[in-house]
């Protein structure tokens, strides 16, 4: 009897041996995960402390004890790391976030709107965030589009504020903002084009149905060119952004992304004419510039044996990580385990893939030859959608800025301007003059070979003229960095001519990728000036009622709509474009 106690003990030990292997490996996996997350913060710091210019730092010691007073040991509960501002901000960042109620990112908010964040992706969010409402001066795109682009660059934060900011400025240029409340499509589309939304998957993401297979891509082409078909994708991709925020209200959970369903039945070698082709590569390399990360997941069924040769033309052009989202099945595989059922509910399964939910996908067929048009006539409707934007572009050079004659009649008139910078950094001024300047010197800098790359660039101040005789100054200069949206107005007080100029300030930004622009390259290797861009709009109005001035664009900068929340400057700005209209 005394045997058989003394040996329980041992029994009992061995019985748990496996658990407490389990136990170890998970402390050892905590212990990693812990070790990781200090690493992070102290490269964060690091970069700070380069950034502020500093590269030694001397070694801590500790403060010698007060003779006067006992030290006291000070003990400090042990708690668990959570992921908030602290961790990755500096004590003064973190009062200047603290300040801002908008700028807080507790854990509630992040789990209900943007899902699992790292502290270090959530220091890259907050400090982008903070670059663009020092530009921008607070109308800036939700967090959730913000964090799109960063997620589409690793959260490398220079890349990610590049083409954010390069489709910031392509959003306001081509008025992305208010598409769907402006782009009526075409009966043709309506009939012929085979693509729709239908519910959602099991995630909750929004789910789109496009039956390739079936869609006469050479038919649509013909009948509307590729500005039509670019429009009707992008208000696709805009209906499927406000759909990801209705489902984020309906699931309580963050949907950032959709579901896209390719049913391939019926492609075959007529799809690959091409200039459908053609058609098809710049849609998509508009929607990887300014919807990234916004697939969540591809299903491509019935891909058939020419599948391969399409996939070798297209692949090229997605992002790496867009790829990885893709799932092909050929023939009937999507049927099996592994297949459409692990994504979308059963009941919800189009009918037309063997499933019992009615789709109102249309099937397609062949576009009748009597809805062709003539490339002419295309030609001519492209050129009406590139250039119906209200925005102007221009190039501005190194001795070459661009003037805008505007002719005042009245006194107490108002000239209004919003502009974008997009590339370099440029000086803004308004002159007044009584007699009219000469003819406009357009594309001044065509004898160098390079007037496409010149684009619009009018010159109107005459070299010989003398500020303070010819013309004069009637606003101080402002500096506008690169990436810059502004908005502002002059009231002016007496008739005749005014001109607004930009002109080249200095070198453009630091590149942010290794990867040069071809119209960069082609501008180095043809001429040794440096070259800025901006997009501006102005309108002229009669209201001694409206007041403002050159310094009120500090605080009124452009808004975009349905990715930011709507503001009374942008509100007015958007009142007072849409007169011109």
């Amino acid at each position: 009897m005394d045997w058989h106690v003394s040996c329980c003990p041992i029994l009992d030990i061995k019985s748990f041996f496996g658990f407490e292997s389990t136990v170890e490996k998970i402390a050892m996996k905590q212990y990693a995960s812990s070790i990781k997350k200090g690493k992070e913060i102290i490269e964060y710091y690091l970069r700070e402390l380069e950034e502020e210019g500093i590269t030694c730092v001397p070694r801590w010691s500790p403060c010698p004890p007060s003779p006067t007073k006992p030290v006291v040991p000070l003990v400090i509960p042990a708690l668990p790391i959570t992921p908030t501002i602290s961790i990755e901000a500096p004590p003064e960042r973190v009062n200047e976030i603290q300040g801002c109620k908008e700028d807080k990112l507790d854990a509630d908010y992040i789990k209900r709107y943007l899902g699992d964040l790292t502290p270090l992706q959530e220091s890259c969010l907050i400090r982008l965030r903070h670059w663009l409402q020092e530009t921008h001066k607070g109308k800036i795109p939700k967090d959730e589009h913000i964090l799109r682009f960063l997620r589409a660059r690793d959260f490398n934060i220079d890349k990610a504020r590049e083409i954010l900011c390069q489709s910031l400025t392509w959003r306001k240029q081509h008025q992305v903002d208010y598409l769907l409340d402006t782009w009526s499509s075409p009966q043709v589309l309506h009939d012929y084009y085979t693509g729709g939304w239908h519910h959602h998957d099991k995630d909750g993401r929004p789910l789109y149905i496009l039956r390739l297979g079936h869609m006469d891509t050479k038919g649509l082409v013909r009948a509307l060119g590729e500005e039509s078909l670019l429009r009707h994708v992008l208000s696709i991709n805009e209906e499927g952004l406000r759909r990801c925020e209705e489902n984020t209200k309906v699931f309580v959970r963050p949907i950032s992304c959709w579901t896209c369903l390719v049913d391939l039945e019926g492609l075959n070698m007529r799809h690959l004419w091409r200039p459908g082709v053609k058609a098809l590569l710049r849609i998509i390399e508009v929607v990887e510039a300014n919807y990234p990360e916004t697939l969540g997941r591809l299903l491509i069924l019935r891909a058939p044996r020419v599948f391969p040769v399409l996939w070798t033309l297209v692949s090229p052009f997605i992002d790496e990580n867009t790829r990885k989202k893709f799932l092909i099945y050929a023939g009937n595989d999507y049927q099996g385990p592994g297949g459409l059922v692990d994504y979308i509910d059963k009941e919800i399964i189009p009918d037309f893939l063997g499933g019992e939910c009615m789709c109102e996908v249309p099937e397609g067929g062949l576009v009748p030859k009597s809805l062709y048009r003539t490339a002419e006539e295309l030609e001519n409707d492209e050129i009406r959608l590139w250039t119906e934007t209200i925005y102007q572009s221009a190039s501005i050079f190194k001795g070459a800025p661009h003037e805008l004659l505007i002719e005042i009649i009245d006194a107490s008139s108002v000239i209004t301007w919003d502009f974008d910078v997009c590339k370099g950094d440029v000086i803004f001024n308004i002159y007044h003059s009584k007699r009219a300047p000469q003819p406009p010197r357009k594309d001044s800098l065509a004898t160098h070979g390079i007037t496409s790359l010149a684009g619009n660039n009018v010159q109107l101040i005459d070299k010989s003229w003398v500020l303070g005789q010819d013309y004069s100054m009637v606003e101080s200069p402002l500096t506008c960095k690169e990436g810059e949206s502004v908005q502002g107005s002059h009231v002016t007080r007496w008739p005749g001519f005014y001109i607004l100029q930009w002109k080249f300030h200095s070198m453009p930004a630091c590149a942010t990728t290794n990867l040069p622009r071809v119209d960069d390259v082609l501008a180095t290797l043809q001429v040794s000036s440096h070259k800025c861009k901006v997009m501006y709009y102005t309108e002229v109005l009669g209201s001694e009622d409206f007041r403002g001035s050159m310094t009120s664009l500090e605080s009124s900068h452009s808004g975009f709509s349905q990715l930011s929340a709507a503001t009374t400057s942008s509100s007015q700005s958007q009142s007072s474009s849409m007169i011109s209209r």
